[in-house]
This record gives structure tokens, C-alpha cells and sequence, in this order.
């Protein structure tokens, strides 16, 4: 199964409406637009999961070791400042800013954009739909995003207000000023 994307004037669905769909289909992974359309996701295969969950791991170690903030899988569902509800492959929050949600905000689909983001694209992944989305995140206060491209054997960085810089792989990105200490290296990729 590839990403299917239904067209806003055909799902025109509700904040709650698109909650319910989300909960009531866990096998799935759905975004949703700026512009409301509906975007379905099918689960990953075994070696992008694998990858995802390795991608995942690193920076858990690194959040447990420094205690600076929260970090997230793919399950979770962002509510970007645009309108947008995006689910990044891998998410972290800083403490302060994730403090500052109340309890029942932290329990749905947490009403702001992540500091720090990872996509990890997947064979079924439209490389321009994965840059679109990236350069969304950006504009939308995400401090610093990767997008990495194992097919094309790179890595794109994006940080708000910069030009996006691309890599090959395998490289080492750090993780700056957001993620201060964190260190990744992509050389399994």
C-alpha cells in the first residue's frame, strides 16, 4: 500500500472528527493538512521500522542521560501551528516548552510544533512530499529537522531561516544547540 491522500473538500473533517478516525484505525497513521486534506499512511516495512526505531533509540538515550525534554515516536500527532497535524518518525520536545501544555493537551494531539524532528524515508515515501513536509515543520517552529534518504544515500538538514544543506551518507550530524551533546552517526545507514 502506498500514502493515499484524500482531497480537503472530500474529508472536511472536524478536529475531533479526525481524532476519532485516528483512534479508532491505530494500525494506520494519518496526517492531516494545512489545507485539510487527509493523508493515509501505511505501516512501514521491516527494515524502514527497524531504522525508525534504531533513529528512535539514539536520541531516547541522549534525552535520558540529559533530561532536557520529551521524545516521540510516530504515533504521535503534532498540531502545528498552520493547522497541520503531521506525525514525524521521530519527535523531541523541550521540558519547558511541553511543561507548559495542560494535561488534557499532552493526552491528545499536543498543539504545537516539536523542536527537533527526524523523517526517515521509507521505499513507499514521494521524496517531494517528504521535502514539502520538512520545509513545513521549518516554517512552522520546528528548530531543527533531518530528512534521511537512504535510497538516495543523503541526508537533508533544515533549520528555520537557513538554506537546507544535503549530506552523503554516511555522516555524522550533531545536533547543535537544540540537542546540545547529541551526536548521531549514520554510517549503518
Amino acid at each position: 500500500m502506498e500514502t493515499l491522500t484524500i482531497n480537503a473538500s472530500k474529508a472536511a473533517l472536524t478536529e475531533a472528527q479526525f481524532y476519532d478516525i485516528c483512534r479508532q484505525n491505530e494500525g494506520l497513521r494519518f496526517e492531516m493538512t494545512a489545507q485539510g486534506d487527509l493523508i493515509v499512511m501505511p505501516p512501514v516495512g521491516g527494515l524502514s521500522g527497524s531504522r525508525e526505531s534504531d533513529l528512535n533509540a539514539d536520541v531516547q538515550i541522549w534525552n535520558r542521560r540529559t533530561g532536557l525534554g520529551r521524545v516521540f515516536s510516530s504515533s504521535t500527532v503534532f498540531q502545528l501551528p498552520n493547522g497541520a497535524k503531521r506525525s514525524p518518525d521521530v519527535a523531541w520536545v523541550e521540558q519547558s516548552r511541553w511543561d507548559t501544555l495542560s494535561r488534557e493537551a499532552q493526552e491528545r494531539f499536543p498543539p504545537l510544533a516539536p523542536d527537533f524532528v527526524i523523517e526517515l524515508r521509507s521505499r513507499t515515501d514521494d521524496l517531494a512530499a517528504l521535502q514539502a513536509k520538512m520545509q513545513e515543520y521549518a516554517e512552522n517552529g520546528v528548530r531543527l529537522g533531518w530528512l534521511i534518504n537512504p535510497q538516495d544515500q543523503q541526508v537533508e538538514i533544515y533549520q528555520p531561516g537557513k538554506d537546507t544543506e544535503v549530506r552523503s551518507l554516511p555522516t555524522q550530524l550533531s545536533g547543535e544547540e537544540i540537542l546540545p551533546g547529541f551526536t548521531l552517526d549514520l554510517s549503518p545507514f
